[in-house]
């Protein structure tokens, strides 16, 4: 059994209170509190290949956002720039579960842990992933930043009627289109992802799952503005970029 440390100390209230991380939900006013932010790394073959991998090589490998770096903002402000100047979009299905599971087995398990989808950007630091790689060190200052997973409510799964994988992901920049993937391209499905996380996690309601970006990343620059789309029944993700923020 796990024990409980200092049982003997009374709690009375907490020393300063933090804003809990969520999202809107499409058609309620109800908000969904996040609990972690997982990201799938080279889950579509063409995006590895531009990358320098080889995917029938690997298996999936994932990290981690921390969970404010979410933000429904139409705004994103620049990363400051003496810490980056390469930064990159990656357009992304975002996968959020309402019930808690671990050493999911099935496709229906799995699926049961869903809540419903959402459209995003994993938005990062290359140069910095870059550097990381090159010392075998962890992607963390790359991809964890301020507002650095820009992302739509979230719609629940039972009202989209069309099949969430008979649908394209596609990330415009400027107008300009950049990427476009069915996401029946992905390597590992949305299921075998949740089933694969749920090895090493205990898999909680309020989990958001990034399950990956299609080939076309590219930089972005302040006064760009974003549209990512995913088909019908999801909201497009639109945002511009600005300038750093000045100050807290």
């Amino acid at each position: 059994l796990l024990s409980q440390p200092y049982t003997t100390m009374t709690v009375q209230k907490m020393v300063f209170s933090i804003r809990q991380a969520c999202l809107p939900i499409i058609s309620s006013s109800e908000l969904f509190p996040i609990h972690r932010i997982y990201c799938i790394g080279r889950n579509y073959r063409e995006h590895a290949i531009e990358m320098g991998h080889n995917p029938d090589r690997e298996p999936p490998f994932f990290f981690q956002k921390p969970a404010d770096a979410a933000t429904t903002l139409n705004a994103i402000p620049f990363p400051p720039k003496k810490t980056s100047n390469n930064l990159h979009y990656e357009a992304e299905l975002v996968v959020a579960l309402g019930k808690k599971g671990r050493d999911i087995d099935t496709t229906e398990k799995a699926q049961d842990l869903i809540f419903g989808y959402s459209v995003g950007c994993d938005l990062t630091r290359r140069d910095l992933q870059a550097e990381a790689k090159r010392l075998s060190r962890p992607w963390c200052i790359a991809k964890g930043f301020d507002y650095s997973a820009p992302m739509t409510p979230i719609v629940r799964k039972e009202e989209i009627s069309k099949s969430i994988t008979d649908r394209k992901i596609e990330l415009w920049v400027n107008e300009e289109l950049k990427q476009s993937s069915p996401l029946s391209q992905m390597i590992w499905d949305i299921s075998e992802i949740i089933q694969y996380l749920s090895c090493y996690y205990t898999l909680q309601p309020g989990d958001l799952i990034m399950t990956g970006t299609p080939a076309g990343v590219g930089k972005l620059d302040v006064g760009d503005e974003v549209r990512i789309s995913c088909g019908e029944g999801l909201p497009e993700c639109e945002f511009v970029m600005v300038e750093p923020l000045e100050d807290l």
